[in-house]
């Protein structure tokens, strides 16, 4: 191999499985590494399928470490509760990368579908709002990415994309196919349109959801092995590494909060100390629903959910 000049590098005079590569960078979380600590998503609809359950933390993961490497608002089309507040705080190395996290609930199909629907509507009021507030306060961006702005989309995210539209009762089989594949062209055109990575899951493999592979330009798999969870790209390939000296293999909240630190210590963002937090998040006001319903919420640095118009 050829020479490495010095630095705090990992050694690369042999080669690296991924979790020595992760044990590597999250002691060292050297902002000039370039090894990633989880897979990048790149534009266009990338599937994420999770075996062993619904993989709530391992998808906010890779939400908040593009967040980390990338200016600009998510946007998310939730479903079957996968945008928890509670497990962001956990494992989130900054709150205010809470802050630049837009979401919003179907809880019927026509509802989910509105709210993709809508989504270029969002963007331009979010664009409008954040270019005013630069404008007034000055205030710059502090990724270092060249090609991400702060006011324009970084990323949609869509956690089972299926899942309103085969449990809808309402809609027959024929009306949920059609429904769902006009949400997957919609998520696309978005891909395109913002050049931006789009990520997406299943609630389910089956034939139903089929569709949601064929629409994806990307895959990747999550496998719970019995030592963790391990991430399955095209060009990816991870397992978690030990702590405590090797003791075993750590599969909590605290290894995604340990990763996503040793992100953000690498791009130049001191982690925050994670604060203990009541069983029970306080009430912060209310919030309106896909469908205009009034609804309290819990203590949630993430922004208010968009409302679709129109009865949907």
């Amino acid at each position: 191999m050829g020479d490495h000049p010095p630095s705090n590098r990992m050694a690369a005079d042999k080669s690296t499985r991924g979790a020595d590569r992760n044990l590597g960078l999250a002691d060292q979380a050297d902002p000039a590494t370039e090894e990633m600590l989880l897979p990048s998503l790149d534009d266009g609809i990338t599937l994420l399928d999770i075996d062993g359950g619904r993989g709530v933390p391992i998808l906010q993961s890779l939400v908040l470490d593009h967040l980390l490497l990338h200016d600009g608002p998510a946007f998310w089309v939730d479903a079957n509760g996968h945008a928890t507040t509670t497990t962001l705080a956990q494992i989130t190395p900054s709150q205010r990368l809470l802050d630049r996290i837009h979401v919003a609930r179907g809880f019927t199909a026509y509802q989910h579908y509105g709210a993709v629907d809508d989504l270029p509507t969002t963007v331009n009021q979010s664009i409008q709002k954040s270019t005013a507030v630069t404008h007034t306060s000055g205030r710059q961006s502090t990724v270092q990415n060249e090609n991400s702005s702060p006011h324009t989309p970084s990323l949609i995210v869509a956690p089972a994309v299926d899942a309103q539209y085969r449990s809808d009762e309402t809609l027959s089989e024929q009306h949920a196919e059609t429904l769902q594949a006009r949400t997957l062209a919609r998520l696309a055109t978005y891909a395109d349109s913002y050049d931006v990575p789009v990520l997406v899951t299943r609630s389910t493999i089956d034939e139903f959801t089929a569709s949601v592979a064929t629409a994806a330009k990307h895959h990747l798999e999550c496998e719970q092995t019995r030592m963790g969870p391990r991430l399955v790209g095209d060009e990816f390939e991870t397992l978690v590494y030990p702590v405590d000296d090797g003791s075993y293999y750590q599969t909590t909240f605290a290894y995604w909060r340990q990763l996503l630190a040793a992100r953000a210590t690498q791009v130049g963002l001191e982690p925050a100390t994670p604060s203990s937090s009541p069983s029970t998040p306080a009430g912060v006001g209310t919030g309106v629903t896909a469908d205009g319903e009034t609804t309290s919420l819990t203590t949630s640095p993430l922004l208010d959910a968009w409302t679709a118009p129109g009865g949907r």
